[in-house]
């Protein structure tokens, strides 16, 4: 079997928004109460998306792909399912949120060929609210997998996340009331991590058949107790041949609402002559009460892929995510050498 290798609420000039990679709300108990500055937006959890950083793939299928998120996709989704095929994929990608003037750009490398273990890093950086509060980020991941045999695989990521908040942009300057986040470091610097945390995430990959895998992963487990990293548990069934993957997924968020939540995601994708992945998704967020619609195209080669995909919450105002990236295949270059497997190579 072959699996395809494919690897936006307007809000006020003062919120903050988030990106689709690698952020999202306030603290666990401030999570729910409104932006100080913006009461009547949309809830921080949905601006931030969660923490959830997503490839063009993830972001075009609705956030279901625990069990098919081969690539680049499993280290922010479930890690073990690195092993799903044999690449080596190195990819640049770019986000952006309209509303929120948004700008996250990064890059993510994974490794599934010259090795049984496979191995994934990736690295983002950039700004969210850059008119009133200037947040600023750091997000680096690494993941491991190993097949334990042909038929199951684990994996382990971590994450380190620092967001910086700009102090001074705080109605009463650094007065850590009147801004929500508390003083600085000495009452003097302008700028101070609001986030600064390492986490972990573990998962499971199961093949029940030549085409049918089903995933268990639980994210962000040091508990850090805050919007921006919640804890999650979870996991998906998917389908998946040369042409078409489709894929159900469902998680309990135990730290955005004060009580578990749930978000119940699908996605399916398509390609068409062998180049082309047209992909939908859908998602809904029992926490904030929306539904979410996705998309995405792309070109795919053998050596490299350029592909979009576009996200917007059925509400308004609304959130719009806009996500590019551009990959290079490494092992189309013939320069790594193939770690013998029962798993046949993508396309």
């Amino acid at each position: 079997m072959r699996l395809p290798r494919t690897s936006c609420r307007a809000v006020s000039s003062t919120s903050a928004a988030a990106l689709a990679g690698a952020l999202l709300l306030g603290s666990g108990s401030a999570a729910a109460d409104p932006d100080p500055f913006n009461p009547d937006r949309l809830p921080a959890q949905v601006l931030y998306n969660y923490g959830e950083n997503e490839t063009t793939r993830s972001g075009a299928m609705g956030g279901a792909l625990r069990s098919l998120g081969s690539g680049t996709s499993s280290l922010y989704l479930n890690p073990a399912a690195m092993t799903t095929t044999r690449v080596y994929h190195i990819e640049a990608q770019a986000q952006f949120s309209p509303e929120a003037g948004r700008q996250l750009y990064g890059g993510n490398v994974v490794d599934s060929v010259t090795g049984r273990l496979a191995g994934a890093a990736s690295f983002a950086g950039g700004f969210v609210d850059p008119t009133s509060t200037h947040r600023s980020l750091l997000d680096a991941r690494a993941g491991l997998a190993y097949p334990v045999s042909d038929h199951i695989s684990i994996g382990l990521g971590g994450r380190y996340l620092k967001l910086d908040q700009e102090a001074v942009k705080a109605p009463f300057a650094l007065d850590g009331i009147s801004g929500g986040l508390g003083d600085p470091p000495g009452g003097r610097s302008s700028r101070f991590a609001l986030v600064n945390s390492l986490t972990f995430d573990v998962g499971i990959n199961i093949r029940l058949g030549d085409s049918i895998f089903v995933s268990a992963v639980g994210q962000n487990l040091t508990y850090p107790n805050n919007g921006f990293l919640p804890t999650t548990v979870g996991g998906g069934l998917g389908f998946a041949n040369a042409n078409l993957s489709l894929e159900a997924d469902g998680i309990a968020d135990l730290s955005s609402w004060g009580k578990p939540t749930a978000r119940l995601m699908g996605g399916g994708e398509y390609l068409v002559a062998d180049h082309v992945p047209i992909r939908l998704g859908y998602r809904f967020d029992q926490g904030a009460k929306l539904h979410t619609l996705s998309a995405g195209l792309g070109y795919i080669s053998p050596e490299f892929s350029i592909e979009a995909a576009a996200k917007r919450t059925l509400s308004q105002p609304g959130v719009t995510t806009i996500i590019f990236s551009i990959a290079y295949f490494l092992e189309s270059s013939g320069l790594t050498k193939t770690q013998t497997s029962d798993i046949e190579p993508t396309m």
